[in-house]
C-alpha cells in the first residue's frame, strides 16, 4: 500500500507592516474616504500619461498601503479584470490579479519592507540597501510584451542613507511600463531629490463613518471579537482617523494602556515612578514592539494636541483644562522643542536598536521637567 505523502507546514513569517491579529493591507478589497485619490490615479493611468512614481502620504493607519495594493492591482490587472464594482479600481477577489497580489507571487510585483530576521526574532529596524538592490534583479526580468511592473516601498521613510540612493538611482532612470508607489507617514524624511521625482498623494484622516466602516471590516475579517457597542465613542475619539489606531485600541490592553498612559500624564508634574516603570514593563518585553509603537505615538500625539490647545484654545475639557495646568504661556517652546525631541530620541532608539524601557523613562523625566517650569 503506498504511503500518503507528507505535507510540510509552511511557516508564515511575521510582516512589519501588518497589525499583528487582523487581514494584511494586501487582503482588503475595500478602501474608504479616498475616493478622490483613486479617481486621479484611474484617470492619469486611463489616459496613457501616468508618472512613473507616486508618493502616497498621510498618518499612520489611514489606508495608504490598501490604496497601494489597489492600484498595483489595477495595473497588472488583465484588461476583462478591470472595472468590476462602483469604484474606479475595484476588482474582484478571485481575479487573477487579485489572487497573486494577495499572495505576493504577481511575477510584476516586488515589495520593499523590513525584513524579518530569523536568528535574532525581530524585524530589522530599517530598510537597507540589499533590500533596495533587488529592483535591479527584478528590473533583469523581461516583462512580457505590454506587461507593467510595479515596486511597492512601504514605508519609505524606513530607508537609511545607502538605501535612499539606491533608490533614487532606479526612480532617475525607470524603464518603460514601470510604477513606484512609495508609502511614508513622514515625507519630510525622505530625500528632497525622491520626492521630487514623485506624484504626490495626500491622504486626510478618516471622517467617523468611513472609520467605522474599514474597522467592522478589519474585525469581521479577523479572528477575534467584535468590539463592545459601548467602547466604539471612546475608540473613534482616540483613534484620530486612524483605521490601525483603532484596531490597536480595540484588542488585548489597547484601551487600558491608554488609560494608564493619560492616567501618568495627568499626574504631571507629580510621578510615581514605580507606575510608570510599570507602564514601561508592560510596552517593552519580548514581542511587545506593537505595544510599543502604539503607546509611543499615543504618548507624542497626546502632547502634540496639548501644545495645540494651549496656543490656540479650545471648547474646554479635560484636555483643555490639562493644557492650561502643565504648560504656561511662556513655555509653548518648550513644549514644542520637547515634541520634536520625543520623536527624534524614538527615532534615534529604533534605528540604533536601543533600549526601549530606558527611552519610556527618559521621556517621562523630560515631561516631568517641562512642566515644572
Amino acid at each position: 500500500m503506498a504511503r500518503a505523502p507528507v505535507l510540510q507546514e509552511v511557516e508564515e513569517l511575521p510582516e512589519a507592516d501588518r497589525l499583528e491579529g487582523f487581514p494584511h493591507p494586501r487582503h482588503t478589497m475595500e478602501l474608504f474616504g479616498h475616493d478622490a485619490a483613486e479617481a486621479a490615479f484611474a484617470q492619469a493611468f486611463a489616459g496613457a500619461r501616468i508618472h512613473h512614481g507616486w508618493l502616497i502620504c498621510g498618518r499612520e493607519g489611514i489606508g495608504k498601503a490598501t490604496l497601494a495594493y489597489r492600484m498595483a492591482r489595477h495595473v497588472l490587472a488583465r484588461e476583462d479584470e478591470r472595472g468590476r464594482g462602483p469604484g474606479p479600481l475595484d476588482m474582484g477577489p478571485d481575479t487573477i490579479a487579485a489572487r497573486q497580489v494577495r499572495a505576493l507571487s504577481h511575477p510584476g510585483l516586488l515589495v520593499i519592507r523590513r525584513p524579518w530576521d530569523a536568528k535574532a526574532k525581530r524585524f530589522l529596524t530599517v530598510i537597507s540597501v540589499d533590500e533596495v538592490r533587488r529592483i535591479r534583479s527584478f528590473l533583469s526580468h523581461s516583462a512580457g510584451i505590454g506587461s507593467w511592473r510595479v515596486v511597492i516601498v512601504d514605508q519609505a521613510d524606513e530607508l537609511n542613507g545607502p538605501a535612499a540612493n539606491a533608490l533614487l538611482k532606479s526612480l532617475e532612470e525607470p524603464p518603460p511600463r514601470m510604477l513606484f508607489l512609495l508609502i511614508s507617514s513622514e515625507p519630510g524624511r525622505l530625500l528632497t531629490t525622491i520626492r521630487s521625482r514623485c506624484r504626490r498623494i495626500e491622504l486626510a484622516p478618516l471622517g467617523e463613518a468611513d472609520l467605522r466602516r474599514a474597522a467592522g471590516g478589519a474585525i469581521a475579517a479577523s479572528d477575534g471579537p467584535e468590539i463592545d457597542g459601548k467602547q466604539w465613542p471612546m475608540l473613534v475619539e482616540n483613534a484620530q482617523g486612524s483605521v490601525r489606531r483603532l484596531l490597536a485600541l480595540s484588542r488585548s490592553e489597547g484601551l487600558g494602556l491608554h488609560g494608564k498612559l493619560r492616567g501618568v500624564i495627568a499626574s504631571l508634574p507629580r510621578l510615581d515612578w514605580g507606575e510608570v516603570h510599570g507602564l514601561a514593563d508592560q510596552i517593552t518585553g519580548s514581542g511587545a514592539e506593537q505595544r510599543f509603537e502604539q503607546v509611543f505615538e499615543l504618548l507624542t500625539d497626546t502632547v502634540a494636541r496639548l501644545v495645540r490647545l494651549r496656543a490656540v484654545g479650545g471648547a474646554g475639557g479635560e484636555d483643555q483644562r490639562l493644557a492650561e495646568r502643565l504648560i504656561p504661556e511662556h513655555g509653548l517652546a518648550t513644549w514644542a522643542e520637547l515634541w520634536e525631541t520625543l520623536l527624534a530620541k524614538k527615532a534615534e532608539t529604533v534605528a540604533l536598536n536601543l533600549d526601549r524601557k530606558t527611552l519610556i523613562l527618559e521621556t517621562f523625566a523630560r515631561l516631568q521637567d517641562a512642566s515644572r517650569r
